[in-house]
């Protein structure tokens, strides 16, 4: 990917890969707009805020090379969706099974926060993605922030029902209309929120054994 649509993540991005981490002070930074992640088959699909600054921004994979990414793949090995609870680098390995994980902006953007704008200009790519992964039956949004991009996609699009409200919490599941995926909220695994236990592994493993039984089943809503 080589976009620039962007000016303001353009130049923090590429600041970043030229500044560099002090740890990471002798690695190669990406510096690019990430591309996703997983198995084309996939039945779950993870979206996420964006890439973090010295985490896929530096290693070019979605969540890998930092905190957030070491808690996302983790929960994804214990519920069967990893071959491995690792995420370092694009060549550790790794490979998602009936899993995909993508974000709502794939550049990092400065303190985590894209402007209004340039999420829109990504928006087209989560279209695409949900195109094209026609066997997802579940998905889990990252956050307030992914959970309201994706149902913004599917409001533009007409297929979310009129007067009818999603409330974003740690847990919540909603049955869309058919033959949508059901939609599952989780906090965002950051250090803000794991740091803090405002999101432990239990409650995050909660969220992908749902998913699992999502994948592998009919769709339903409920709390875990």
């Amino acid at each position: 990917m080589a976009c620039r649509q962007c000016p303001r993540l353009v130049e923090y991005r590429e600041r970043v890969a030229r500044q560099k981490r002090f740890a990471f002070r002798n690695e190669e930074y990406w510096g690019r707009p990430l591309p996703s992640f997983g198995d084309r088959r996939a039945r779950l699909l993870i979206l996420g805020l964006a890439p973090a600054a010295h985490g896929g921004n530096r290693t070019g994979r979605m969540f890998t090379g930092d905190r957030s990414g070491d808690f996302l793949f983790s929960a994804l090995y214990r519920a069967g969706f990893a071959n491995q609870p690792i995420s370092a680098g694009r060549d550790d390995g790794l490979a998602l099974r009936e899993a995909y994980v993508t974000a709502a902006v794939r550049c990092c953007p400065p303190a985590n926060k894209p402007a209004p704008g340039e999420q829109a200009n990504c928006r087209p790519y989560l279209e695409r993605e949900l195109q094209l992964l026609t066997g997802v039956k579940a998905v889990v949004a990252l956050g307030k922030f992914a959970f309201d991009v994706y149902l913004g996609v599917l409001k533009r699009q007409g297929k979310l029902p009129p007067r009818v409200s999603y409330k974003f919490g740690h847990g919540a599941c909603y049955r869309l209309l058919p033959p949508l995926p059901a939609l599952l909220a989780s906090y965002h695994p950051s250090q803000q929120n794991t740091f803090t236990g405002r999101l432990t592994p239990r409650m995050f493993d909660a969220v992908f054994r749902h998913a699992r039984r999502l994948s592998d089943g009919p769709s339903f809503a409920g709390q875990i």
